[in-house]
Formats: C-alpha cells, structure tokens, sequence
C-alpha cells in the first residue's frame, strides 16, 4: 500500500496545492461536464494553467515597480501610500494563497447557483475576475483571522455565494432604471459605489440634463484605454513623489530610492526622472500582463461556469461586468471618470491632512484603473436619476468611497497590508472591513459574526428583491415628471405604440411587456363593420 500512499502524496503536495495546476484541472472538469471535444478540454486547461503563471509574473513586475515609490512616499510624507489596483495585490497574495482562493471561488459559486434556485434571487453572478479578486480577499482576511485551510474554504464560500445574489439584487432597480428591462443585472464589487451614486443623483437631479446632451472633446477620449490610462497615471504619480522626495531627503538618499529591489541607484537629476518615469510604465506593463493572465483563465472558465449554471438555474438573470452599461451614456462614463478621480483626490488630502494622523490610516493614491471602471458606471448610474448633476456628484462620492474605504480595509489584511497596493472597489472595502473585524473576536465566535454578517446581508438582499425589486419601483420616476416632455417636430413624430422614451442618457428601447421581454406591443385588430368592403391585399416587399 505504500505505492497508493504516495500517489496520493504527490498528488496532494505536487498537484492540488500548486494553484496553476489546480486551476487548469478545475476548468478540464468544467469542459467535461459540458462534453466539449477532447482536444477543447486539453486547450482549455493549458491556457487557464499559463494564465495563473502570467498572474504570478505580472505581480512579481509589480512589487518591483512599487516598491521604490512606497520607499518615497514615506520618505516624503511619513505614511504609508499605496495605489489601489485588484489586478496587483491579487497578483501578490497568489504565491501564499493560491490553493485555497481556487477551493474557495469554486464553493462560492456553487453555493450562489443553489441559493439563485432556490431563493428569490434569481442572479448569476458571470464576472469571473471579480469572483476571483473577492475570493481572494475573503482567504486573506479568514487566513488572518487564523483560521485553519478548510474552515477559510468553507465559511469563505458561504460568504462570497451570498455575495454572488446579493449584491445584483441590491443593485437591480437602479439597473433596470438605467436597461428599462429585466434582462441583465450588474455583477461587480463596485455596488455600493452604484447604489450610492444613483442615489446622489436621485436627490441633486432635479431638471439637470442629461450627460449625453453634451458634446465632449475627442482629445480626452484616450483615457478609456485603461492600459494607457494606468501607464500615464503612474508614471505623473512616480514624477510628482520623486520631485517631492528629492525636495525633502536630498540628493544622496534619493539617488538610492531606486536600488530598493535590486536595481541601479541613479547617477544623476536626469537619470533619477527617467528612472521614475520608467518605473510608473513598468507598472502599465505589469498590469497589463496580470489582466492578460486573467482573461486567459476566464476566457475558458467563465464558459463552462455559464454552461453548469444554465442547466442549474434555467431563466436566470445574468449579472455581467460593469461596463455592461457603459453603452447606455458614454458621456457620463468619461464624466464619472473625471469626478470620481477628482473625489480620490479631495479625499487623500483629507487623509494626509486629518484622518492619517489621528487614525493612522494609509494614504490611498488614485488609482485609474478602479476610477476609470467604477466611477465610469457610477457616472451612469448618477445620469440615469439625475442628469449632469447626477452623473458628477455621485461619480464623485463613489470617488470618496473608493479611496476611504480601501483604506480602513488595510487595518484587517495582515502583513498584506503593508504592501503598496490592495483592492480598489467599494464592496472590498465595506464588506472585507466587516469580516476582518469580527474575525478578531476570536475563532468560535468570530465565525459565528462573520456567518451572521453574511446572513444579514443575504435576508436585505431578499427583502429588497421581494419589496422594491419586483414591485417595479422606478428610482428616477419623480425625475420624468420634473423634465420637459422632449421637442418634436409635429404630430408625426409622436412615440409610436408600445414604445417610450428611455431615461437620460440610454438608447430609446420598447416598453417591457408583461413577461419582461422587449417585443413592441401589439394590440387585437378590430373587426371590420358588418358590410365594409374587403380591403386590397398589402403591397409586395
């Protein structure tokens, strides 16, 4: 018997506990339950196992290309800063955790189908990265705690499969507001920042336009590549804290900022702003290459997720990314953009002015990635219940969310949070916060809140689909009736049957019938009078 023994040794030491491979068998079995060709379930695998090797050298770039800035941010202000990117610190939490996230995403989401068919929320949550970055985050936190590896898979897994219907649920009327239909929900971890924004501009609308009646300038419209947009902003935030270290440690300690990982010390004024400007574009570089590794697992994990759960939960309502609704106002998605980051900036100052000193909380930089995606959708979110004003301030408050909030998370994350990055997106920040901090009370009890946190959080979920979301309730119904009815040029431009005009900002769709679906209206043909004569046949196509 000694053979079996270490069969199963190997296989538990060389196989499952190597999270590459444990992901590439993860998606085989996947693919075999769909009955995909052999050849597409070996492809499958290879390709998810070489995505997770490019997280891990993504995130190996990164650490290299912030560590010289966490070195000059605390030389020059004496805190700690960090950029909020998921991709990164995800990336970096991989070589400690890697086994356990793939254990924990995978119960997660077949807890979330069970409780999709058998509880109101009928949700199915198909953001693949965001499972894995909030998968991620919940090892980490319950990892912490001290938790042992299997209780981190299975109270981890309850949680992130309540978080999987929850958090669509809590977001769907102010979706429906934005797709007029029942056919999509959001599935991303940046809700409280949605909810918030639409919420923001339910208050400040009033007759403020849409966003999508302005015309912006197309030298600006560059920023929605986010690879350029996070190389450009990391490099002005390396120049901006290399002029400012340079100022306050001097030329000769700041000159060996750049040795911190290894590299040269610069020889020079113009080879130290090189340095740092090749620094902010490694870091570009290296999310990009952890983004790469990303998709490449989900581009075949995703599918078979989406096969089990259409023979699970049949008529579902998938929750997809954020950028689902970017199409609805592309306009406010640049002015989100804008607003949030502007709120990122207002709420470092507030940092490094009060809450640093009096709480010893982080100074969190503004990151593009996470302003660009969240404060995008929140713009559209804020467009849809309150037009320009709307957009702007609830862009902005999700701003302030996603810069505040990361920045409490870091008290709860460990040795992770002395790293120079960690999550970016508002519900990291509440809901990891509220784990953390119960699983201090201890193991028993610990458990016992952090399960209790989930349960609420699951029983609001439900409340809200039940009272709010099928009820129909409009958050922006009071906001038609403040508006103008929209100019026309005659009678002959009047809405024809079964249509209306969509919210500010979103494409003029059909009314949803009864069932949820979109088809124009039709109404029975009324009988011709008792001897009216037969009417011509229609003409020919």
């Amino acid at each position: 018997m000694d053979w079996l023994v270490t069969i199963a040794a190997f296989l538990g030491t060389e196989i499952l506990s190597v999270p590459a491979y444990l992901i590439g068998l993860i998606t085989a079995a996947g693919l075999t339950a769909l009955r995909k060709p052999g050849g597409q379930i070996a492809g499958g695998a290879v390709k998810a196992t070489l995505g997770f090797l490019l997280i891990s050298a993504g995130a190996g770039l990164v650490v290299s290309a912030l560590a010289p800035l966490g070195e000059m941010i605390q030389g020059a202000t004496g805190a700690h800063g960090v950029i909020p990117t998921n991709e990164a610190i995800v990336g970096i939490a991989q070589d400690r955790f890697g086994a356990r996230v793939a254990w924990l995403m995978i119960a997660g989401f077949a807890l979330s189908l069970l409780l999709a068919r058998f509880t109101p929320l009928r949700y199915v949550f198909l953001t693949g990265h965001h499972m894995l970055f909030m998968a991620t985050l919940l090892t980490m936190v319950l990892a912490t705690a001290g938790l042992p590896g299997w209780l981190v898979v299975t109270v981890g897994g309850a949680l992130l499969g309540i978080l999987l219907v929850s958090m669509p649920a809590f977001a769907h009327p102010w979706t429906k507001r934005i797709t007029r239909d029942n056919s999509i929900a959001v599935g991303h971890f940046g809700t409280a920042g949605y909810i918030t924004a639409g919420a923001v501009g339910r208050l400040v609308g009033g007759r403020s336009r849409s966003t999508e009646d302005m015309k912006l300038p197309e030298g600006m419209r560059f920023l929605r590549d986010s690879m350029v947009a996070t190389a450009l902003s990391m490099l002005l935030i390396h120049l901006v804290m290399a002029l400012l270290y340079l100022a306050d440690a001097g030329e000769a300690r700041a000159f060996q900022a750049f040795a911190a990982t290894g590299g040269t010390a610069a020889t020079g004024l113009g080879d130290y702003f090189m340095q740092a400007v090749m620094q902010g574009l490694r870091f570009g570089i290296a999310v990009a290459v952890i983004l790469f590794g990303v998709r490449t697992i989900l581009g075949e994990l995703v599918p078979a997720f989406q096969g089990i759960a259409h023979k699970v939960v049949p008529g579902a309502v998938p929750a997809l990314d954020a950028p689902i609704v970017f199409p609805y106002a592309q306009n406010a998605v640049l002015v989100g953009f804008l607003a949030s980051f502007t709120g990122g900036l207002c709420s470092l100052g507030l940092l490094a002015w009060l809450l640093n000193p009096a709480l010893g909380l982080a100074l969190v930089l503004p990151g593009l990635v996470p302003h660009f995606f969240t404060g995008g959708a929140a713009g559209v979110y804020g467009n849809a219940t309150g037009g320009r004003r709307g957009a702007a301030l609830g862009a902005f408050c999700n701003g302030v969310l996603i810069t505040l909030l990361p920045a409490v998370l870091l008290k709860v994350l460990g040795t992770f949070g002395k790293e120079n990055t960690t999550f970016g997106d508002a519900d990291f920040g509440w809901f990891g916060t509220l784990i953390g901090y119960a699983g201090r009370a201890g193991s028993a009890v610990g458990i016992a809140l952090m399960l209790a946190v989930g349960a609420l959080v699951l029983a609001g979920a439900v409340l809200v689909q039940k009272r709010v979301v099928e009820p129909g309730w409009d958050p922006g119904a009071h906001r038609d009736a403040l508006l103008p009815p929209p100019a026309t040029a005659g009678p002959a431009r009047a809405a024809a049957p079964g249509t209306e005009s969509a919210p500010p900002g979103a494409a003029r769709i059909p009314r949803p019938g009864p069932a949820g679906d979109t088809a124009p209206r039709r109404f029975p043909k009324l009988p011709p009078p008792a001897g009216a004569p037969t009417p011509p046949p229609p003409p020919p196509d």
